[in-house]
């Protein structure tokens, strides 16, 4: 009896050790998550003024400190291409993918991240603001450049994250100082 009772048990147990192998398998093989950053900044002056300044997807050499080019074949219409050449040298090849000037807002996407660490780059950079005080967020998710598991250190999620984060602060930061004239 005893015999029986155990050899009913073993191929159930054979069978919720193997669904349970399975389940645990793809947590253990995956690869890189979507990273996001948002960074935001407050502007003493309006936020058309602000906007004035940021809204043509081809001025980003106006006002970013690392880039020196930035044209864009099809101004602010979707669809546009900006080349977008970095002053110490590398590029990065950005297409608009949505412009809402009343809304004081557009997005870009990069699929190759360039001289970023970046993989399936979004970005979105906003204005917002009443009367004299302007906030501009400027916001991404990506992945890191490295797709698969053990990434080297200059390609995985924390590169990633440091660089985006670099460049949003730093390109927020001048622009404050060349809205503000300080």
């Amino acid at each position: 009896m005893l015999n029986r009772l155990t050899a009913g048990w073993w191929p159930r147990l054979l069978t919720v050790l193997a669904l349970g192998a399975l389940v645990a398998w793809p947590a253990q093989a995956h690869g890189p998550t979507r990273q996001k950053v948002v960074e935001t900044i407050t502007i003493d002056a309006p936020a058309a003024t602000v906007w004035a300044r940021i809204k043509n997807f081809d001025a980003l050499k106006d006002w970013h400190p690392a880039v020196a080019t930035s044209p864009a074949d099809k101004g602010n219409a979707e669809g546009s291409v900006r080349q977008v050449g970095l002053k110490g040298g590398g590029a990065l090849v950005e297409s608009l993918e949505r412009y809402d000037d009343a809304a004081m807002r557009y997005s870009y996407r990069a699929k190759d991240g360039g001289a970023l660490p970046v993989t399936n780059y979004t970005s979105t950079i906003s204005v917002s603001g009443t009367g004299a005080t302007a906030t501009v967020e400027w916001r991404g998710a990506f992945y890191r450049a490295y797709p698969n598991n053990d990434p080297p250190p200059d390609k995985n999620d924390e590169a990633a994250v440091k660089a985006v984060t670099g460049v949003y602060q730093s390109g927020l930061a001048n622009l404050k100082k060349l809205v503000e004239g300080k």
